[in-house]
């Protein structure tokens, strides 16, 4: 009897010690949290001033860099935008159709979009030059095909352009300007287009460009006697390029040819491009490119393509 009791008394002396030991714990975490809560406000209140003088800087700047953008000299930049998609199903039933068994398969998507540029800007004249390249490819595996298949290219394009500007005023030059299309992982040059003419381009600002070049020969090459005619006609440019918000630059470029000559399809052709980037963190960030196109020698129908992934700007 005795000893039970010395054991209980052992047991409730224990248990009272855990709580104790489980409530000093709490307080002082509780005290921990707020001592931490207090020292931060602390020091949030001490840096800022300094944060605030770092933005000044920040501001000064970019207003150093505007002034910078304005004098005379060479420019030069690259970005470009990688993106890609990995997707797989096993046995998944809703994919098995009487036509194609996909319900075991694996989808591969690799695409990029590479941009540079090197303009030399003068008080006479100035000298724009613009390299794009789009490349795209694809691979799908399903279960019944014997033989692992190998990436498709699904985008495809090359595109160069040197544009030349003698002022005539501080908005307008005359102007001569040459510009190479094709691809480069099928068909090369296969059609290639190749335009060279003259003409005026404006300059409304410093970020948005128009070229009219009512001179200017439609260079068509290609392998096979078909719909491919090389012809003379006009030439239309728009380039405009801008900081949206802080941190989201967009660029959209329109360039045409309306040709002189009668046929069926029709010479004509057009292209849309926009690029749209999103900046995180130096250089870093998410990217965005679209384009349309409408060429009768090439399809009667509105052609498209985009791509969306990581960016990079140098």
């Amino acid at each position: 009897m005795y000893a039970n009791f010395t054991l209980l008394n052992i047991i409730k002396k224990a248990f009272g010690g855990i709580v104790l030991i489980i409530v000093c714990t709490t307080v002082t975490n509780a005290q921990t949290l707020e001592e931490l809560n207090a020292q931060k406000a602390m020091i949030v209140d001490k840096s800022a001033p300094v944060m605030a003088q770092a933005e000044a800087y920040k501001v000064e700047l970019e207003a150093i860099d505007a002034k910078i953008a304005k004098l005379p000299g060479w420019y030069k930049g690259i970005f470009g935008t990688l993106g890609a998609n990995f997707s797989g199903r096993n046995n998944w039933f809703a994919a098995l159709t009487p036509t194609n068994d996909l319900s075991n398969s694996r989808s591969t998507n690799i695409g990029g979009s590479f941009n540079a540029f090197a303009n030399n800007l003068r008080d006479k004249y100035f000298w724009r030059n613009s390299a794009s390249l789009n490349l795209g490819w694809q691979k799908l595996v399903t279960g019944i095909e014997a033989e692992t298949p190998g990436f498709q290219p699904v985008s495809d394009i090359l595109n160069i352009t040197s544009l030349y500007g003698y002022k005539l005023s501080s908005k307008i030059a005359a102007s001569a300007l040459g510009e190479y299309r094709t691809s480069v992982i099928e068909n090369f040059n296969n059609p290639g287009y190749l335009d060279f003419g003259v003409g005026v381009t404006y300059t409304p600002t410093e970020n948005m460009i128009f070229v009219f070049h009512p001179i200017n020969y439609n260079f068509i090459f290609t392998k096979t006697d078909n719909q491919f005619t090389s012809s003379l006609g006009c030439k239309i440019v728009g380039d405009y390029r801008t900081e949206i918000v802080k941190g989201v630059n967009w660029r959209t470029n329109l360039t045409g040819f309306v040709s002189y000559k009668n046929a069926d399809p029709s010479l004509h052709n057009t292209t849309w491009t926009n690029w749209i980037g999103f900046n995180i963190f130096n250089g870093i960030g998410v990217g965005f490119e679209f384009g349309l196109r409408y060429s009768e020698q090439e399809i009667k129908k509105t052609q498209s393509y985009y791509t969306l992934g990581l960016t990079y700007k140098i």
